[in-house]
């Protein structure tokens, strides 16, 4: 089992930017595919980027593709989530999540074991 920690979340206009990073404990970070995900109030939680053990692969929910990154640091034990271009409708909290590495894309949240707190982000018009 992996801990993760999110930060980064704040208040930003619409436009602007963030980037929230999720670190990790207890277990090497280079042993885990990592996730985004979000969830909006009255909404359910929704995927939003992965990215594989090494980060050579990456895919995104066609909502965010072209304004989200995701990246890691496998040294630091810390995953990133670069969002630019950031719009009313990005309002949620977002989740990192893991799972032990596998060849596999996975956007479900049954696809991944353990999960952070989550971090508040709300983009103002």
């Amino acid at each position: 089992q992996v801990q993760l920690v999110e930060s980064g979340g704040g208040l930003v206009h619409a436009g602007g930017s963030l980037r929230l990073s999720c670190a990790a404990s207890g277990r090497t970070l280079s042993s885990y595919t990592m996730g985004w995900f979000r969830q909006a109030p009255g909404k359910e939680r929704e995927f939003v980027a992965h990215i594989n053990w090494s980060g050579s692969i990456t895919y995104y929910a066609d909502s965010v593709k072209g304004r989200f990154t995701i990246s890691r640091d496998n040294a630091k034990n810390t995953v990133y989530l670069q969002m630019n271009s950031l719009k009313p409708e990005d309002t949620a909290v977002y989740y990192c999540a893991a799972r032990p590495r596998a060849r596999v894309v996975f956007t479900t949240i049954s696809g991944y074991d353990d999960w952070g707190q989550g971090t508040q982000v709300t983009v103002s018009s």
